[in-house]
């Protein structure tokens, strides 16, 4: 191919737009498993090959897509787990590659790994800038093809999920989300056994609503009421009913589930944020109150008058007023069910809330984007239960920040 500076891989714009086009006119009548081949085939004209790993639901393992790439890799790796961790580009001289994320959006699927045309400098920013939209189009293509193939989900799983569990991940947004003033994250564990915790938020315009959900018990019944609760609330939402009457509408089809020797319900925190102006209203239903975090520390809870959890609102006369809180820039909110703080070691030490301030505001003063905070939080829940929770645990994080955003996606 020539000088390696003159090579089509590093300056020729028009080659590296066939290879997108390529890419996009491929994967139209392309199922899952024809990706990495149509990949490969636009690739070729440009001197490179592209390997994908996808992260496991529990975030601490990167799968190959394709067996023939080679072993899974941990998240703590150096290069690739770095890629994956930091959300950054990652290169290696000898011989010319890159580690790079693979995003839908701000959430991490993944990393791909590229080896460049011998020569190449993978520190060029041409060269590293075609790469990342290369990449960055593949994220997008592995998002839409998994709503119709299993492949990503079986590649992504590391152990079997429960058929509760089947239920919810398949209800819930996308992990991670971003734009210009909000980042909003959530992680949920045990990821395989999950049964009654889950999560839901929407983004429209100046307005974010955002809600986690615990049911009570940890089975197929209480997957089920959380998804009830969490369709409920987001019919209610999509509807244009306010927080208080989204929770009556969840506490009415709840409680027409309930069989009747059995009271089945779930904890929630409902909140809405306008986007323009930092103000946050909130809704809470038997669910631990949140916590706000303030230039890197905590600043206060957000507790206040609570209803009963949603499906036994009718055991009151009347609904509390929905809470407010003032944010300021740089702001985080962080959302928990209480399998985290509630988390007991085998010696019988809980979690507990202070442990899980401290280490989130650890991760704060670390620098460490949201994402990666709730990862690591998550791993310490774990490891105090020496890797069984006996509870699901479910976080949350809003960051209401003009540049949260900008610290997402890597820098070329």
């Amino acid at each position: 191919m020539g000088d390696a500076s003159a090579g089509p891989y590093a300056g020729d714009d028009g080659a590296w737009h066939g290879v997108l086009s390529k890419i996009i006119n491929g994967s139209h009548l392309a199922t899952a498993d024809d990706l990495a081949d149509i990949i490969d085939d636009a690739t070729a004209p440009v001197g490179v090959t592209v390997r994908l790993f996808l992260v496991d639901l529990g975030q601490q393992q990167l799968h190959p897509l394709d067996p023939a790439a080679g072993p899974s890799l941990q998240v703590a790796s150096p290069a690739a787990g770095r890629a994956y961790r930091d959300v950054e580009i990652v290169a290696v001289d000898t011989p010319p590659q890159l580690w790079l994320p693979v995003l839908n959006g701000t959430e991490r699927l993944g990393v791909a790994h590229m080896t460049l045309p011998a020569g190449a400098d993978p520190e060029d920013k041409r060269l590293r800038a075609q790469c990342w939209t290369l990449i960055g189009l593949v994220g997008h293509l592995i998002q839409s093809k998994q709503h119709y193939s299993d492949l990503f989900h079986v590649v992504r799983r590391t152990k079997p999920l429960s058929v509760a569990s089947e239920l919810l991940w398949q209800l819930l947004p996308p992990q991670t989300f971003a734009c210009e003033r909000l980042v909003v994250t959530a992680v949920m564990e045990p990821y395989d056994q999950v049964g009654g915790d889950g999560y839901d938020y929407a983004v429209d315009a100046d307005r974010a609503y955002l809600s986690v959900f615990d049911a009570m018990g940890h089975d197929m019944s209480a997957g089920l009421t959380t998804a009830v609760a969490l369709a409920a609330t987001r019919n209610a939402r999509r509807n244009g009913l306010d927080l208080a009457e989204a929770a009556v509408l969840a506490d009415r089809d709840i409680l027409g589930q309930n069989p009747p020797d059995r009271m089945r319900f779930a904890t929630a925190l409902l909140a809405r944020l306008d986007l323009a102006t930092g103000k946050l209203d909130y809704l809470n239903a038997g669910h631990p109150p949140p916590v706000l975090l303030r230039d890197g520390k905590m600043a206060t809870l957000l507790d206040g008058p609570v209803r009963p959890p949603l499906g036994l609102g009718h055991l009151v006369p009347a609904e509390p007023e929905q809470l407010a809180e003032q944010l300021r820039p740089g702001d985080r909110v962080l959302f928990h069910s209480d399998g985290v703080t509630e988390a007991r070691s085998p010696e019988g030490e809980l979690f507990g809330l202070d442990r899980l301030v401290e280490l989130t505001e650890r991760h704060e003063a670390a620098g460490l984007p949201a994402p990666e905070t709730l990862r690591r939080i998550t791993r310490a829940v774990l490891e105090h239960q020496r890797g069984r929770l006996q509870d699901d645990a479910t976080l949350l994080m809003l960051e209401w920040s003009p540049g949260g955003a900008q610290a997402l996606p890597p820098t070329i």
